[in-house]
């Protein structure tokens, strides 16, 4: 593989449900060092039934959670293989994120649906899927995975910021790669909006038009979260004890507690960044205009926003360089991020025939 490129099609799924990235990249290793192209992209939304049924999943009995699992395998080789019908395109690996369901990592548990033997079984191509896992047994957060193609792929940055359902920062400290989740996003701004029969706060517009409460900041920014030192990550499992409780306890109303989930993230977010570095700013969130002049505005550093295809899709680009590590059986994992006792090669694979 270091003498051609590899084409992988890597596809993710995001807290925000937002749809089915897929993205087919082309890599290169050329003297130690990685390239990708990016062949084609698409983003495939989620039809309500099954948007409600992973929103639902967490309360689902085992055997119902089993079924899903198989059944969400089948719908992303469903549309892998729609994907995939252009003849042009040779592809010698899917690497699938799957859909993470349950995340508590100071109790060891995670469980990602989306099965990639039902993905192999479909497609016929090889598949890698279930990249958490084992750095969990080895100790490690499971999360979060991202920040290895920020070192490979886009280490050009200082500071990567991905602004999804929760943001997270990649960033080298001493020598060592430093990443972990910083404060809920898209899937907190996106549930409010839909208590009013909306999907999204588009722009930023019903945020920007609130009054900031300083009572419900002080208490947004007190979550003990929020004083722990990284290695962490976050799950919804916290977004639901921890973050809701104190909005849905004030009596303010959606645009004023809007405002003021704004300010908190953009706080939150300002804290890291060095005076002086650039910041690569991805995700769903980069669309917010309100959002970006946020952070453009409290952010020490310049925030660079890249093209649509490099926000939109930066992460299944990553997780297609994932499934092309565990392939190589090269580190893709670093403890320095998940605190785990090691670095790893994560994922499980499923052979095509």
């Amino acid at each position: 593989m270091n003498k051609r490129p590899a084409t992988v099609l890597g596809i993710m799924s995001g807290s925000s449900l937002d749809g089915l990235d897929l993205a087919i990249c082309s890599f290169r290793k050329h003297k130690g060092k990685w390239s990708f192209d990016l062949l084609n992209c698409k983003t495939i939304p989620y039809p309500e039934e099954w948007k409600n049924r992973l929103i639902q999943a967490p309360d689902f009995s085992g055997i119902d959670l089993t079924n899903l699992d198989k059944e969400y395998g089948k719908f992303i080789g469903d549309q892998a293989a729609i994907f995939l019908k252009d003849p042009g395109i040779k592809i010698d690996l899917i690497s699938s994120h799957g859909h993470t369901v349950f995340h508590q990592p100071d109790a060891g548990i995670t469980f990602q649906i989306g099965n990639g033997a039902e993905i192999t079984a479909i497609t016929g191509i090889t598949s890698v899927s279930d990249f958490r896992r084992t750095d969990m047994a080895l100790g490690g957060q499971g999360a979060p995975l991202v920040p290895i193609g920020d070192e490979l792929l886009f280490s050009s940055y200082d500071y990567c910021l991905n602004l999804g359902g929760f943001a997270n920062i990649s960033y080298k400290k001493g020598g060592h790669r430093i990443a972990f989740d910083i404060c809920p996003v898209n899937i907190i701004l996106n549930s409010m909006m839909q208590l009013n029969g909306q999907q999204l706060d588009r722009d930023g517009i019903t945020g920007r038009s609130g009054q900031i409460d300083i009572e419900l900041l002080e208490a947004l920014n007190n979550i003990a979260f929020y004083q722990k030192l990284p290695p962490k990550s976050l799950g919804t499992e916290w977004l639901k004890h921890e973050f809701l409780p104190i909005v849905k306890k004030s009596n303010l109303s959606l645009r004023n507690k809007l405002r003021t989930i704004y300010e908190h993230i953009a706080i939150q977010i300002s804290r890291i960044p060095i005076e002086g570095k650039n910041i690569l700013l991805t995700g769903g969130g980069t669309h917010n205009l309100f959002l970006v002049e946020l952070l453009h505005k409290n952010c020490p550093g310049k925030c660079i926003i890249p093209e649509k295809n490099i926000i939109n899709y930066k992460e299944a680009i990553i997780f297609a360089l994932l499934g092309l590590l565990r392939l190589r059986g090269e580190i893709n994992c670093l403890s320095s991020v998940t605190g785990a006792a090691k670095d790893s090669c994560c994922g499980a694979i499923y052979r095509g025939v």
